[in-house]
């Protein structure tokens, strides 16, 4: 691969239980919502391969379906099987990508389908300067501590909070070994940025600038379906 090349690695693991149906698939003006989230990685000229990781629990017709979906997309070169955990189903991202040695890695949410093509070229130019860089939003709700029974016990400062988001970019080989670091010691964590801090790293944010929210309950998909007309979305 060349020297400076992209790969992304998809990941479609998740459960849906908080959706009550596969958020995934859920339409989004004519395709479902993890081509969306794609199409951006497919149009654009840092991304050289993409690799998409499909839930571990699916079955042989789920992941036929998502193998014919993506066919119209040539840099979808792999579509695996995932593990039962985020950080397994990227590991087998990684594990698939080892023959081609890309520069750097991509990881980014199915359930992100409004990745805007400026956000995907400002972050990894951050990552190409910095070593390692991920979507991010400042924080600017109100943060409140609560007890096991959902009472308040007491309020957190926003300052210097955000809230993380994907793509999350790194060199290839970095990712790599905070990712067999992590296993060795048989630890866990929701999100890549995670595992790269453990081994003493830092990672630059990028402050999204567009609709990049992740879809997880019912009401998200009428607000992604917004989103996709909205004139203040760029159009990829």
């Amino acid at each position: 691969m060349p020297t400076d090349s992209v790969a992304a690695i998809v990941v479609a693991g998740g459960s849906s239980r908080r959706m009550g149906f596969d958020k995934l698939w859920a339409d989004l003006h004519g395709r479902p919502v993890f081509l969306h989230s794609l199409a951006t990685l497919q149009a654009s000229p840092d991304i050289s391969h993409i690799v998409l990781v499909t839930p571990a629990s699916a079955s042989a017709s789920n992941r036929e379906a998502f193998q014919k979906a993506t066919r119209p997309l040539d840099k979808v070169r792999d579509v695996i099987s995932g593990g039962t955990e985020r950080h397994l189903s990227v590991w087998a991202g990684l594990q698939t990508l080892h023959s081609l040695a890309p520069a750097w890695v991509a990881v980014h949410d199915a359930a992100r389908p409004l990745l805007s093509a400026r956000d995907l070229a400002a972050v990894i130019s951050a990552a190409r300067i910095h070593g390692a860089a991920a979507l991010a939003q400042p924080v600017a709700d109100t943060l409140k501590r609560a007890d096991a029974d959902q009472f308040v016990h007491e309020s957190l400062s926003r300052e210097h909070l955000w809230a993380m988001q994907t793509p999350q970019v790194f060199s290839y080989p970095r990712l790599v070994a905070a990712y067999q670091r992590l296993l060795a010691a048989g630890e866990l964590v929701t999100d890549e940025v995670s595992a790269v801090a453990k081994t003493g790293d830092r990672v630059k944010l990028v402050p999204v600038q567009d609709y990049n929210f992740k879809v997880t309950f019912s009401c998200d998909i009428e607000l992604a379906r917004l989103a996709l007309t909205s004139p203040l979305q760029p159009k990829n």
